[in-house]
């Protein structure tokens, strides 16, 4: 499968150069930019991307906004976040807006492959800092989720396929994915299997 992604950062420099990164990778295709977060929305909504990489510094709404924005307008998106910045206040900020993954612009080439894969395909990618920040969360991490974020979480741990939670929810099977890959960024982990094991022990899905 090919994996379609669009690519949002304010410097052209950038964006150019990711892009002929991901262009030599056989299974991602590179089908828009944006130069803001209002244009990441935009391309979220109108391209219909399986993943929008997403910077969080970004003129006019940046792109902890955006992510919030995409979450509610395009849901079957996944996002991203591709930064500088692994500050805990921008690692929380972005994880609870909706983030599935977060890697830094730092990291080697194949980990920012791995990291879009892994969100298209609905599950959470931390670089190796960033989980430890989510690692370290309060310690009910249980509180961040919202109603629906939980409401999955609980059909998850009872052992209800992807798709019949969407069915149950009446929306498509790969926004309950992309939910669900907030889910776990949340938790701190990175698979469906991991995260039923920590609801399971938090009394969730009996």
């Amino acid at each position: 499968m090919t994996i379609r992604v669009v690519l949002a950062d304010d410097h052209p420099v950038v964006r150019r150069g990711l892009g002929a990164m991901l262009r030599s990778a056989d299974d991602i295709d590179v089908v828009g930019e944006a130069a803001d977060g209002h244009e990441a929305v935009r391309a979220a909504i109108t391209l219909s991307p399986d993943v929008i990489v997403l910077d969080i510094h970004m003129p006019g709404l940046d792109g902890v906004s955006a992510t919030r924005e995409i979450r509610r307008a395009a849901p079957e998106v996944g996002i991203l976040m591709l930064t500088m910045l692994d500050d805990d206040a921008s690692v929380r900020a972005a994880v609870s807006a909706g983030a599935g993954g977060y890697v830094l612009k730092g990291d080697p080439q194949d980990r920012i492959v791995r990291a879009i894969h892994a969100v298209a395909c609905g599950d959470a990618f931390l670089t190796a800092g960033v989980a430890r920040l989510v690692m370290d969360a309060p310690p009910d991490p249980f509180a961040a989720l919202t109603g629906r974020e939980r409401q999955l979480l609980e059909l998850l741990a009872a052992g209800v396929p992807t798709t019949a939670m969407a069915r149950r929810l009446g929306v498509a099977p790969k926004t309950v994915s992309n939910t669900l890959s907030t889910v776990y960024a949340k938790l701190g982990v990175t698979n469906r299997t991991e995260a039923a094991l920590r609801a399971r022990d938090a009394g969730l899905g009996g």
